[in-house]
């Protein structure tokens, strides 16, 4: 069965054409560069300041652990399914494995849909009065999911061209703010140090774990596998290309922001970081820009999330690991799982802040790539996996994992709890239906 994972690849061709190692890293960056450098800036130099660069780049070293098994796997099985369908084939006589990588896998996309439309609504609502409104930036956050709801809904063809245009126009906009800040810089490096005050490597750590979800999507080449030539090849050059220029993206912008706009302005509208003080630096013309490339690479991501994850979701409930009614389809599309996905992710807008979306987002992906690391571990001689950079990718991964969970008990007890709970419903959610689907799958045996 093949899988459409979370969004449409950037570039769409006919399945008789080639797809190149350039085509492959574009696809995997418009799943990267989404909402999460927009997302995470402000609440990064909240925590440590200065250092945000230096947790930005961690952030991406932890992603490329986690792609080394995504690339091991993808080129074993040579399967578009990905996440969802490799877990399902590497352990074959466990559904209670193939239920819970699938219920993880969609609520790690309901949680990336909600920071993508939280983050949309800040940006949005940033040069009005009621910027600050965590309400009003609540009910735009639940527009826009509906907006690319009834996109989707009502017209595949347009979804995507939607979708490229977006991607692309992003692309060249986050150049742009990149080089601007960088040339309105009114400070050094070495200034802003010498009065960050004291931040600790474990702070630096925490953060860079934080920060995971913004390289969420690299696994999108893998969707195209049967597009390429030399998937054994193209897929590590491409998404090991893709992490490393997303890394560069994610530092100039960053570094661009922290010598261009006072700490102040970005603590304060932590929500909008990159908008709170443009318009004192750069002028009018360059918030408007800021604004901009930010609800494109938001609504690119929303357009995506909703496509790709919603058919997922509609696949799982066929191997029925979620209620029956998520199949049901209209003119080919998965009606009831876009809508059921889309109300699910405005929920989590209503139920929780930025911080909190974020660090679901995060802490779901960590968990999710710390068990494809397993899942390869465990056939590392039939995917040639170098046993010590699995079990070194498996360590820093739990490590990144534990990292989020004890800053959470820390600062946000509370907040932990609802985490811990929200998890622990998942995975009895996922035996339950794992128990219906042996059940069944005996009675079959049996008659």
């Amino acid at each position: 069965m093949k899988i459409p994972l979370k969004k449409t690849p950037a570039i769409h061709r006919p399945r008789n054409k080639v797809l190149g190692v350039p085509e492959l890293i574009a696809i995997a960056l418009g799943g990267m560069v989404g909402g999460g450098i927009f997302t995470i800036l402000g609440i990064s130099v909240s925590m440590i300041g200065v250092y945000t660069p230096l947790a930005i780049a961690l952030g991406g070293i932890v992603a490329a652990m986690a792609a080394y098994s995504y690339i091991k796997l993808g080129v074993y099985y040579k399967d578009e399914g990905s996440t969802y369908a490799f877990y399902k084939k590497t352990f074959p006589k466990s559904p209670f494995a193939a239920s819970l990588i699938g219920w993880w896998v969609i609520f790690g996309y309901i949680s990336t849909l909600a920071l993508y439309s939280y983050t949309f609504a800040s940006y949005a609502i940033s040069g009005f009065t009621f910027a600050d409104n965590e309400w009003i930036r609540k009910l735009v956050a639940g527009g826009i999911i509906s907006v690319f709801t009834l996109v989707n809904i009502l017209s595949v063809k347009g979804m995507g061209k939607i979708e490229d245009l977006m991607v692309y126009t992003k692309l060249v906009i986050l150049v742009v703010i990149s080089f601007v800040l960088i040339n309105n810089s009114n400070t050094t490096l070495p200034t802003l140090i010498e009065h960050n005050g004291t931040i600790s490597i474990l702070d630096i750590m925490i953060v860079a774990s934080i920060t995971f979800v913004a390289y969420e999507g690299f696994e999108l080449v893998i969707n195209a596998v049967n597009e390429m030539e030399k998937p054994e090849k193209n897929i590590p050059r491409a998404i090991y290309a893709a992490i490393f220029l997303a890394i560069l993206i994610y530092l100039v912008i960053a570094l661009g922001a922290i010598l261009t706009i006072p700490f102040a302005d970005i603590i304060q509208n932590k929500e909008y970081a990159l908008a709170s003080g443009a318009d004192k630096i750069l002028g009018h013309w360059g918030t408007e820009l800021v604004i901009i490339g930010a609800l494109l690479a938001t609504s690119s991501a929303i357009s995506g999330t909703v496509f790709g994850a919603s058919r997922q979701m509609s696949a799982i409930a066929e191997d029925r690991y979620l209620p029956a009614y998520l199949t049901k389809h209209s003119r080919r599309i998965p009606v009831y799982a876009v809508l059921t996905l889309s109300a699910l992710a405005f929920v989590l807008v209503l139920s929780g802040s930025l911080q909190l979306i974020l660090e679901f987002g995060s802490v779901t992906f960590l968990i999710i790539s710390l068990l494809m690391a397993f899942a390869n571990f465990r056939i590392r001689h039939q995917t040639n996996s170098s046993a010590f950079i699995t079990l070194t990718s498996l360590f820093g991964l739990a490590v990144a994992t534990v990292l989020v969970f004890y800053s959470e008990i820390s600062t946000q007890p509370v907040q932990m709890a609802l985490i811990l709970g929200t998890y622990i419903l998942l995975t009895i959610g996922a035996w339950l239906y794992a128990k219906k689907v042996r059940r069944k799958n005996r009675l079959g045996v049996l008659g």
